[in-house]
């Protein structure tokens, strides 16, 4: 009955926009698809050719053969998904896409990194992660007199993106003040350990804050618990609409451990 799209194009993103932008147009754009709302087929001919010829085109301009004839730039095609989804948004609204504020906010950032990109990309230094880092690196190579093929801007494009904070030239920029943050450390450290209340993450992330030792795996569709005594104890989560707050709450809080869920589980959530 579901599929998982796993998009893993921008894992590497840290600008905030960046990530808000990637997973807010995906939404809207899967939604209008859902509901045949898509007004033109823009559809790119070779799209995995096309991801390079993208990464490396700083002005966003050359063209892409499209499977249905002809040809767009990368800004473009951006521009005719918008128009549609502004389109869709006054037909239906997008309740359904993250709520209607946050539908109507990833659409005017939307048309607002659109705007820069075709009028000066450099614009959107400490917006963008793929500007932000090209900006830097500039700085790296004019102080220095690098060239591009230095190997010490290899090793800074690796360091941008270092997870370990003292480490990061990302968070060295964030502490600088220098990139656009959407979110405050509080919100980021809460959704650390408190997923969305809507969604199955929410059983997940709650098993995890409240037994986390007897955890041996927790993946997409199923956490894994060891109880203590006999076989690893396995439970499904294969509905991605069961398993919210409203769903598990009153249950979880009946249990002192995880052989307490297990037993009043009995089989896979219900």
């Amino acid at each position: 009955q579901y599929r998982r799209l796993h998009v893993i194009v921008g894992d590497a993103n840290l600008c905030e926009l960046s990530t808000f932008l990637k997973v807010g147009t995906t939404a809207i754009v899967l939604a209008m698809i859902e509901d045949n709302a898509l007004e033109n087929d823009l559809s790119i001919y070779e799209p995995v050719r096309a991801l390079r010829s993208v990464s490396r085109d700083l002005t966003c301009t050359s063209p892409l053969e499209l499977r249905s004839g002809g040809s767009a730039t990368p800004i473009e095609i951006q521009w005719q998904f918008l128009a549609s989804a502004k389109k869709y948004a006054e037909r239906t609204g997008l309740e359904h896409c993250g709520g209607a504020d946050v539908g109507a906010e990833v659409l005017r950032r939307w048309e607002e990194v659109l705007t820069d990109l075709e009028g000066d990309p450099l614009n959107l230094d400490g917006r963008l992660d793929w500007v932000t880092k090209f900006c830097l690196l500039e700085q790296f190579k004019d102080r220095d007199g690098l060239s591009w093929s230095d190997p010490k801007l290899a090793l800074i494009d690796l360091q941008y993106h270092d997870v370990r904070p003292k480490r990061s030239l990302y968070e060295r920029l964030v502490q600088a003040g220098k990139v656009e943050r959407l979110l405050s450390e509080e919100e980021v450290e809460r959704a650390i350990s408190r997923p969305p209340d809507d969604t199955r993450a929410y059983f997940r992330g709650e098993c995890l804050r409240r037994w986390p030792k007897s955890i041996i795996a927790a993946n997409w569709d199923s956490i894994v618990f060891d109880v203590g005594s006999g076989s690893l104890q396995r439970v499904p989560m294969m509905d991605p609409l069961k398993g919210t707050r409203n769903h598990v709450e009153a249950l979880l809080n009946t249990c002192d451990t995880p052989l307490d869920l297990i037993e009043r589980l009995g089989s896979p959530l219900p």
